[in-house]
């Protein structure tokens, strides 16, 4: 069968089994499955399975259950609470600093865990009320929390990252490296947004009227101490070459379930809770992992991967028009599906591309993380969106949070483009660390 023909058969089909609610794990897989039996036969089936588990096997991605673990562990333990108070007590009186403060908590959380959801949730339940209870705008609650939780991608750990690593063979720890001036600048940006929009518009987010002394201030640092040692630790011997990120991840478990016990925070229910929550993500993720090496295994020996690689790089344009495009489909392909889908999805096709193009693989992987963050934020089918609708309050409707998020995804396109255009953000400090 013509290559072109059989492109067209296998995309086709795979969009109709996602239009149709298969998950994209299993429509992966059943397309990779099916593809290589009338292709090669029983033979080839077998060879494909094996080929799928082994990489779905890969010691790196042990560092996937740990890192979810960690997560987990801090989400349920309720540490957001005393972080919330610190910034309750130190910025309320602000004008929007209730907004500004959560985007603070979503970046220290997105450094203590490595998905988005921990933060949306935690923030869902204690931020936004309190924010609605106070007059602040509907908008800029519901946006700061979403955009918030997005940061958990791109500052490290990050799974998506780790991902990126086991399809790419590129440093996970230079890829943690390479995320955190991104993810700082994208936090001060969402911060900077808020604090103008509420400067000029006071409706937005009033001003608290409770005063604390600085006594009372000062009281509650004492409950990020831990929070920030611990991220401190994880991604300290990570970056000075002590561990590997799989032996930090398991470093940072630990951790997390110490911390909960120095906060007396820690019982038998959330340990049950972490844990179940942390199989359940880590179950759905190897699916996806396990279902996309199958399908894009098929893709490569049927010889798809390989002609839709040479029609892209046979084009007569400029590299930077072709990295432009790859943006913008990874950009509408987020607003549908899941960005650990994306990924295993079209890495292998793509990241070939741009290493022949002359772009570094490592600073790729730090733009792709960048563009996921608005996969899961932009409508219709944004993760952190329905997070967000599960928590709040039963007269917020998705119109209201499809609503809110628009200026905080203008705010993530706006640092993917100087990402873009300035690369040494994201490979400096990969450039200083050791690599082990």
């Amino acid at each position: 069968m013509d290559t072109w023909l059989l492109s067209l058969i296998v995309f086709s089909v795979l969009t109709a089994l996602l239009l149709s609610g298969v998950p994209i794990a299993f429509a992966l897989l059943a397309i990779g499955a099916v593809g290589t039996l009338f292709t090669w036969g029983p033979k080839g089936l077998l060879m494909l399975f094996n080929t799928a588990y082994g990489e779905g096997t890969s010691y790196i991605l042990l560092a996937v259950p740990l890192f979810v673990l960690m997560a987990n562990v801090l989400k349920f333990s309720g540490m957001a609470d005393e972080l919330y108070e610190i910034v309750y007590r130190w910025m309320g009186r602000l004008r929007g600093g209730l907004a500004m403060g959560t985007v603070a908590i979503c970046a220290v959380f997105a450094a203590m865990a490595g998905i988005s959801s921990a933060a949306t949730i935690s923030m869902g339940l204690i931020a936004l009320p309190s924010m609605l209870s106070r007059g602040y705008d509907k908008g800029i609650a519901l946006g700061c929390i979403n955009a918030g939780g997005a940061l958990g991608i791109l500052i490290p750990p990050s799974i998506i990252m780790v991902l990126y690593s086991n399809m790419t063979d590129v440093s996970v720890g230079q890829l943690f490296a390479g995320g955190v001036l991104p993810g700082i600048l994208l936090s001060l940006v969402f911060i900077l947004y808020i604090g103008i929009r509420c400067y000029f518009q006071k409706d937005l987010g009033p001003a608290g009227e409770e005063r604390f002394t600085l006594a009372q201030k000062v009281a509650t640092l004492k409950g990020v101490i831990s929070p920030l040692l611990l991220v401190a630790l994880v991604l300290g011997v990570m970056y000075a070459g002590i561990c590997t990120p799989t032996e930090a991840a398991g470093i940072g478990a630990g951790g997390a379930f110490l911390a909960a016990a120095i906060h007396r925070r820690l019982t038998w229910q959330r340990t049950k809770q972490s844990l179940m929550e942390t199989m359940h993500l880590t179950v759905m993720i190897f699916w996806i992992i396990i279902g996309a090496n199958a399908f894009t295994h098929f893709l490569a020996y049927a010889g798809i991967q390989d002609m839709l690689q040479k029609a892209i790089l046979s084009l007569d344009v400029n590299r930077w028009v072709i990295m432009g495009v790859i943006q913008f489909i990874y950009f509408v392909l987020g607003c549908f599906l899941d960005p650990a889908g994306i990924l295993l999805l079209t890495t292998p096709i793509f990241v070939p591309i741009i290493t022949q193009l002359g772009f570094d693989p490592m600073w790729f992987g730090i733009l792709f993380t960048v563009n996921m963050e608005m996969a899961y934020i932009t409508p219709p089918f944004g993760f952190n969106l329905f997070i967000l609708k599960g928590v709040a309050p039963p007269d917020i409707t998705m119109t209201d949070i499809y609503n809110s998020v628009w200026p905080f995804v203008a705010c993530q396109a706006l640092v993917l483009v100087i990402c873009m255009l300035w690369p040494e953000l994201s490979t400096w400090l990969p450039s200083l660390m050791v690599v082990k």
